[in-house]
């Protein structure tokens, strides 16, 4: 299976990136869980001058303040009609968003900037809105001669990442199973609980026995196996991969995503919160995040700071033969967070290197190689392992 090219790279003229020597970035949430992890990684860097923005502006500056290179801090309000006026006011060459959850979340944000001529990535890992957003704003962001770039996460950015290494040159692909696993003791976030539980006990359509099927979110987990972690029971978890590989990779059988908690009982209680909705005594999980965001820290104690994440496929190799293949990563003393904020790192670093790209709007998929991937890894301690299963 040969890698399918970036939807970007043809038929377009315009093109963004310059040759100028720095280039300002707005980190949208820059002090939060996975925005500070980007501000620490760009704070450093010669070619970009850095705002951290949120909406406490003496949370940002203080935050700032104690990064390297040139950072400060700035006040903005990413639902304010003049939002625009701010980025150009600020002279934002690039904005990357990370104040989620992104699951029923607008596009005004990747909106604004294209109004404001800005350059644009998000983590978004919603599956509508990452899958929906090439449709509604690709137009946009041609016309302002800038790029936006969607799910610059671990998923669809990573994984894609992941499967396109898996299968170079493979004739095709019967099989696609990826399993995300979390460190118990990990930094946790209230957005982050709300987007998965935005979809615990709802339906989600699954690639499945070679059509479309509809499964229930975090209900029924299955044993998952992991090279450096313990096995782990991993529930279906709804993410724009689950659309977007079976037609770009040609997946012939079926395509899972699941998480798997480290501790058991948490697993199960995410089933049992699926199981409630189901029959309609819990409307609405999501609502939970806070409170399961804060009693999290009680089940530590029984849990680890190493996390994981293993992508399995199968199918015909170049000559024609069954293969079955596996990519494990694993992420010690709670490093694994890192993992989502990578691609826009890597994203942000080529942009404000004078990078090239066409403008317009895409979903994060092959536009990062797993090569790139991995002085990030590397510099945080993480093992990766590539296993050929019988």
């Amino acid at each position: 299976m040969d890698g399918s090219r970036c939807a970007y790279s043809a038929g377009l003229l315009k093109s963004v990136g310059k040759d100028n020597t720095t280039m300002r970035v707005m980190v949208l949430g820059g002090y939060g869980n996975f925005g500070a992890r980007i501000s620490r990684a760009l704070g450093g860097d010669d070619r970009i001058e850095l705002l951290v923005a949120g909406r406490d502006g003496k949370q940002a500056a203080a935050f700032a303040a104690a990064l390297p290179g040139r950072a400060q801090g700035v006040a903005v309000d990413m639902h304010s009609a003049v939002f625009s006026q701010a980025l150009q006011d600020h002279g934002v060459g690039l904005l990357i968003h990370t104040a989620g959850p992104f699951q029923g979340q607008d596009y005004a944000v990747a909106r604004a900037c294209a109004q404001a001529g800005v350059n644009y990535i998000d983590l978004a890992d919603g599956r509508r809105y990452v899958c929906d957003f090439p449709r509604a704003l690709h137009a946009a962001f041609v016309d302002t001669g800038r790029v936006a770039i969607t799910g610059a996460s671990t998923v669809p950015a990573l994984s894609s990442a992941v499967v396109e290494s898996l299968c170079a040159g493979w004739q095709r692909l019967d099989t696609l199973d990826i399993c995300i696993a979390p460190a118990q003791t990990a930094t946790r976030g209230v957005a982050t609980l709300r987007a998965v539980l935005s979809y615990c006990g709802g339906p989600i359509q699954v690639w499945s026995g070679g059509q479309w099927q509809t499964h229930i979110g975090w209900a029924t987990p299955k044993r998952v196996e992991f090279q450096r972690l313990r096995p782990r029971l991993g529930a279906l978890c709804d993410i724009p991969d689950l659309e977007l590989f079976p037609a770009r990779y040609l997946v012939r059988e079926r395509m899972e995503f699941r998480a798997a908690l480290e501790v058991g009982l948490a697993q199960r209680a995410f089933a049992v919160l699926a199981w409630l909705r189901q029959v309609g005594l819990l409307k609405n999980p999501a609502a939970l995040a806070g409170l399961l965001n804060s009693t999290a820290k009680l089940f530590d104690p029984f849990g680890s700071a190493l996390g994981g994440m293993v992508v399995r496929v199968a199918g015909l190799d170049a000559v024609g033969k069954p293969a079955k293949r596996a990519w494990h990563i694993a992420a010690d003393n709670d490093h694994g967070p890192e993992i989502p904020c990578m691609a826009a790192i890597l994203l942000a670093r080529r942009l404000a290197g004078g990078e090239p790209m066409a403008c317009g709007a895409y979903a994060c998929v092959g536009l990062n190689t797993l090569a790139d991937f991995a002085p990030e890894f590397a510099k945080w301690g993480m093992v990766i392992d590539v296993v050929e299963e019988v």
